[in-house]
């Protein structure tokens, strides 16, 4: 199913078509607030052709506000924080918002359904780049990518057998908490690796489970048994902080965990404290708490945490997809259609 959707979405990906198929009013020409201009001018001029596109030029959430009153559809392409106050500035003409991120965490979802304004993102599209970099987290920091790098620039390397030594994913039990779209592309991509069992958490068994060969387990077991361990839940009310001190204490100190979901899922002193006391052996973290990462946190200090800044979906096809499928929601609720991609709380 899950590869079935990601082939629909692949074939409305075409920014050009979709403008071109779009059907307005001869003298149609609504207004599109596009919240930030880090995207290739190309994609604004296709939109231009059909729409009155304002471009706020930075992701300073102040410009957001002054560009937004008027607009009828916003391409959402920020982080920040999405809710009654930006709909409220932009008018009761707001139709439609479309974010370019499949996580909502940043988003008011109340208050779109009390005023009736469509809510869309982008997921889908998302699961083969966060799948890809998960999994690379995962080699590198089992094998110690960044310790052994960080002993070549010291002049640190030594000849022994026994040196550097990191954990084997060949046999290994792998846990996966949240198997949505993400998880189960990341299940796909440990085929190849020969794991020795595959289990997974979340609000309930999944069909799709069987295709990997997959076994719901109840969170406790999943800490005390996988060898290595991959965040890929909904960061909510549920969620926030769940791997705390005593989840930490219930790994194997041979474990690795892999977060690409959302940094507040995990309580990141608790983490820090884990890796320098040997509670867990690594992690590897796509993100975290505060993003940007202040350079000084201690995160950064520890041999056995492999940190990069939130680079999921930070691949060329992935932006172009991501902001065609935002694109698609916008204009599909303008011309009369519905969305491409809902949000569903």
């Amino acid at each position: 199913m899950r590869f079935t959707l990601l082939r629909m979405a692949k074939q409305m990906l075409s920014l050009e078509a979709a403008v071109r198929e779009t059907c307005f009013p001869a003298t149609y020409r609504p207004r599109l607030l596009v919240t930030c201009s880090d995207v290739p001018a190309s994609y604004i001029d296709t939109l231009r052709s059909k729409c009155d596109v304002t471009v706020c030029e930075g992701v300073d959430r102040d410009e957001i506000l002054k560009g937004v009153p008027g607009a009828e559809g916003i391409l959402w392409l920020t982080a920040d924080r999405l809710d009654g106050e930006v709909l409220e500035r932009a008018g009761p003409q707001l139709r439609v918002v479309s974010t370019m991120t499949s996580g909502m965490d940043y988003v008011d979802a109340g208050v779109f359904g009390e005023r009736g304004i469509a809510l869309g993102h982008t997921p889908q599209v998302v699961n083969n780049p966060v799948a890809d970099i998960a999994v690379g987290l995962m080699l590198a920091a089992a094998r110690r990518f960044h310790e052994g790098r960080v002993a070549i620039l010291e002049d640190r390397w030594e000849q022994r057998p026994q040196w550097m030594l990191g954990q084997d994913v060949v046999g290994a039990t792998v846990g996966i908490v949240g198997f949505g779209g993400i998880g189960q592309t990341i299940a796909k991509r440990l085929r190849g690796f020969d794991v020795g069992r595959l289990i997974y958490t979340g609000h309930g068994e999944k069909v799709a489970a069987k295709e990997f060969g997959a076994s719901f387990v109840g969170f406790d077991e999943l800490l005390r048994e996988s060898d290595f361990v991959f965040v890929v839940c909904p960061l909510t009310s549920e969620t926030k902080n769940l791997f705390n001190a005593e989840a930490f204490k219930k790994m194997k100190p041979t474990s690795v965990l892999v977060n690409v979901a959302r940094g507040g899922i995990v309580d990141q002193p608790a983490l820090v404290e884990a890796l320098r006391n040997g509670t867990i052996f690594a992690a590897g973290l796509d993100v975290m708490t505060p993003e940007p990462l202040p350079p000084n946190d201690p995160l950064m200090t520890l041999p056995n945490c492999i940190v990069v800044p939130h680079l999921g979906t930070a691949t060329r096809q992935s932006l172009e997809d991501m902001f065609c499928i935002t694109a698609r929601n916008v204009l599909s609720v303008l011309s009369g259609g519905s969305l491409v991609a809902l949000f569903k709380k």
